[in-house]
This record gives structure tokens, sequence and C-alpha cells, in this order.
């Protein structure tokens, strides 16, 4: 095993993993590789927190805005990708950061993910079938019993996910969690470093960073991207309650109190995921002093 070593930050959304790793990155005097499923969108900047120009300037960072909605990046192939930065970044830097919260992506990243087969067609045309005629809520409570793990990590709202969920089991026979797999002769070692907060805490910076984000225009940048809203990219949170309300279905008022709700929603599956970290360090993200105190043991030897 090599002495490279990749420090991964993450946590749940609005816990302030940019801000630290903009920090440790400095501290180390090295890159890092944004591991984040939607700010890899070039379209997507407001809804998706894309770090501050200044952080982009104090510290580079690789896979922010990295390609467009209409060609999404996959969690497989974003961890084919990154490792292969990872590489290139290797040649020039002992330590590199990570930092994001989309928990497939990191395991892509560090783990790899096997060749899922293709799903069946018939079986993806019956299961969008049943999707259509709003039989949702059944294919939820059958992937639930199918893939539990999967199940409760992802939205469940999103017919997409549960879709995805259910075609790879129904084609396999196996979970679609069950191919994350573990990526041998890796050339660096791995650190997790997941950030924590007392959850009422957590809750009032989520409502703030919404505000924040309609008062930057959110709401203009959902809108010029309606013509591609069924798109894969755009079934997140943020964006699918606008669509809602350009649909005159919700008011505006209701659609920013269901990002809220969802996006703390979205916080109790991040954590659920980052519980199945064993080996992780789990650290307050208010106490910056003992994470770069922690950062600097890590590296001490290398």
């Amino acid at each position: 095993m090599s002495n490279n070593l990749l420090i991964t930050i993450t946590g749940p959304t609005a816990i302030g993993k940019t801000d630290i790793a903009v920090e440790i990155a400095q501290q180390l005097d090295t890159e890092i590789i944004s591991c984040d499923s939607r700010q890899v969108y070039k379209e997507m900047r407001i809804g998706t927190a894309v770090p501050e120009q200044s952080q982009l300037e104090q510290v580079k960072h690789n896979f922010i805005q990295y390609t467009s909605v209409q060609n999404p990046l996959n969690a497989n192939d974003f961890g084919i990708a990154a490792n292969r930065k990872l590489s290139e970044l290797f040649k020039v830097n002992r330590t590199v950061v990570m930092v994001g919260g989309s928990g497939l992506y990191i395991d892509a990243v560090l783990g790899g993910i096997d060749d899922i087969p293709s799903p069946k067609k018939e079986i993806r045309e019956e299961l969008q079938r049943k999707i259509d005629n709003g039989e949702l809520f059944q294919l939820q409570k059958e992937l639930q019993e199918a893939d539990p793990q999967f199940y409760s990590t992802i939205d469940i709202n999103n017919p997409r996910r549960i879709l995805r969920g259910l075609e790879v089991y129904k084609t396999t026979g196996k979970p679609l969690s069950s191919f994350v797999g573990k990526q041998e002769g890796r050339l660096y070692k791995s650190a997790i470093i997941v950030l924590e907060m007392e959850r009422d805490t957590l809750y009032d910076r989520v409502n703030r960073r919404v505000d924040i984000m309609i008062e930057h225009g959110l709401v203009d940048e959902a809108k010029k991207l309606i013509p591609y809203k069924s798109l894969s990219s755009l079934q997140t949170v943020g964006y699918q309650e606008l669509f809602e309300h350009f649909d005159g279905s919700v008011s505006l008022e209701k659609a920013i109190e269901k990002i809220k709700s969802n996006t703390r929603q979205y916080v109790r599956k991040q954590e659920n995921w980052f519980r199945r970290y064993d080996g992780a360090f789990r650290i307050c993200a208010e106490q910056k002093v003992s994470i770069c105190k922690l950062v600097g043991e890590l590296t001490a030897n290398l």
C-alpha cells in the first residue's frame, strides 16, 4: 500500500464541509476532489451550493461544474474519473482532500462499484407503467423489502430512484447496494472524517441555506432549467419543488417550505449512510481546531 493519503471530509448537507475542506487543503498545500453528485453540473450552481469564488481561488477544486445536465455522470463513471485524477495528483502530492455528502459517489471512489448488468427492457417498462398508474407506494414497499440498505438512503418519493433499485434487483436477483465493491491494490490510503452536529442546529443551518439560495436567485436558475426538468440530473431537492411551482401545483412559499422539509429529510438519509463507515473519525463540525489537529496526526508520518 502506498504512503499517499486521501482524506475524505463528509457529513450531511449544510454542515460546513467546504469551509473545513478548504482549510485542510491549505494546511496540506494540496487540491480538493469535489464528491458531490450535483455540483458536477455546470447549470446547477445556486441550488447545489457550489463553493464561493473566493474558495475556488484559494484551493484548486476538481469536478466542480464538470459536465452538463445533458450528459449525466453516474456514480460508477465518477469513481473512475476521480481515481484517474487522483493518480495524477498523487504524483505531486502525498495527500489529497476529497469533500462531499454523496455517499454512493464516495463509495464509488473509495471502493469501486462492480459492473451492474443492464436492466431488462421489459422489467423497466413494467415498473414505469406501475409508476404512471399511481402505484409508487406499492413499489416503495417492494423496494424496502428487496433492498432495505438502498431504501434507507434515498428520497423514496423520487420515482427514478425507486425504479432504479427495483430494476436492478429484478434483473440480477441482487440488491443494488450489493454492487458497491472493494477495490484491491488501491494506490493510496484512505481516512474518512465524518462531521457531525446537533440536529436542531443543523436544521437551522439547512433552513438558512435555503433562504440564502432563494435570495441569490435559485428561482431564476431553476426556471432556466425547465426544458431539462425530466433529466435524471434534475430529479433533486431544490429543483423538483420549484418545477412544481412553475407548473402551478404549489405557491412559491409552499415550494420553499418543501425544499426545507425535503432537505431535512435528506440529512437523515445521509446520516444513515455515513453510519456504515466503520473506522471513520467522527467529530463535531464546530471543532475546527480539533479537526486540523487530527489531520496533522494523520499526515505526520507520510
